[in-house]
């Protein structure tokens, strides 16, 4: 297998978070991480996003990504499945340039958090096993579907979801004895196109996993979803990523140096009518200053000028303060 086509759906429909494809998730638009994870692999020949969107389109090519179509609205719907959008591109890619790739990687940009090797790893399963249809990435699963019920309304019995043979009462047993179960997500899914063309499936029917660490486990829906995983991007988790890879947390702290405007205040200014200026500031930093002292760490403030303001916080709070003057840097 040679042509192994990275495909990337994003329409601009969104309703849960507007505009989500392109707003900047950790400092670049979300879309960018799906693309950044088909770029970096070394197995991925072609990259493409199917969108009906204009922008986009145009922030797709930004980050490295072909667009060489826009997707019919009809397959651009809050109700439209993944199958007639990749049928749609692998039709135009034949119809209008004559290119019949391998392997179909699907990128969904709403699970952006990825291990740098994740696309490779699912393609090498996939071509390692000549049976397999897909390759789906999968984690283990938080709930337990043998301890699930149907529910018929209110006034009529619960009914088990599923039985496990050998088990009587599953809904009882130790969660240890009963067989292991795996989530599938968003991450990423391996298809051969014969797949999608010949058995009209996504998955077909033999399905190989891919297993994920489930720190990775993420799937946007929601704002508060979204600064959830921002801040575990920001944790510095080994991931794929369009630009510099963050840091990680240090494991010992023993100073935070930081600014003054828009940290120890609230980044407004308050001007009145002589032009003198004022800034507001949190008492309650204070109590959180001792307990960092406390654990040992010590604090700084760095400004670029003497500022009496700035000056006057630091003493009352017992910061420790460096002013940055052109070159020289002056410890008071």
């Amino acid at each position: 297998m040679t042509d192994i086509l990275a495909l990337i759906p994003a329409r601009g429909g969104s309703k849960g978070i507007l505009r989500k494809n392109i707003r900047l998730f950790a400092g670049y638009p979300l879309i960018a991480w799906s693309i950044a994870a088909a770029k970096q692999s070394e197995l991925v020949t072609r990259v493409i996003v199917s969108t009906d969107d204009e922008e986009i389109a145009a922030v797709a090519r930004e980050w490295g990504a072909e667009t060489p179509f826009l997707r019919p609205v009809e397959f651009a719907q809050d109700n439209t499945t993944d199958l007639p959008v990749f049928e749609h591109a692998l039709k135009w890619l034949a119809d209008v340039e004559g290119y019949p790739p391998d392997v179909v990687i699907q990128l969904r940009p709403t699970s952006p958090i990825r291990p740098r090797t994740m696309v490779d790893d699912a393609i090498r399963v996939l071509v390692n096993h000549a049976d397999a249809d897909c390759v789906r990435g999968v984690v283990p699963a938080g709930q337990n579907p043998f301890k699930m019920w149907r529910f018929n309304g209110d006034s009529k019995p619960l009914q088990p979801l599923l039985e496990v043979a050998g088990i009587d009462e599953p809904y009882n047993a130790p969660r240890q004895i009963l067989p292991p179960v795996y989530w599938q997500t968003g991450h990423i899914d391996a298809i051969r196109v014969s797949t999608i063309t010949q058995k009209k499936s996504l998955t077909g029917d033999v399905i190989y996993p891919l297993l994920i660490d489930p720190k990775y486990t993420v799937d946007i829906d929601t704002l508060p979803d979204w600064a959830k995983y921002e801040a575990l991007v920001y944790s510095g988790l080994e991931m794929v990523s369009p630009g510099k890879s963050r840091r990680a947390m240090p494991e010992t702290i023993e100073m935070i140096i930081c600014d003054f405007d828009g940290v120890v205040t609230d980044n407004l200014v308050i001007t009145d009518q002589d032009g003198k200026e004022s800034v507001s500031a949190s008492r309650s930093d204070s109590m959180h200053i001792k307990t960092l002292r406390e654990k040992g760490i010590e604090l700084m403030i760095l400004s670029s000028e003497p500022n009496p303001v700035v000056m006057a916080r630091a003493k009352k709070c017992r910061w420790m303060q460096f002013i940055i003057l052109g070159c020289k840097i002056k410890g008071l």
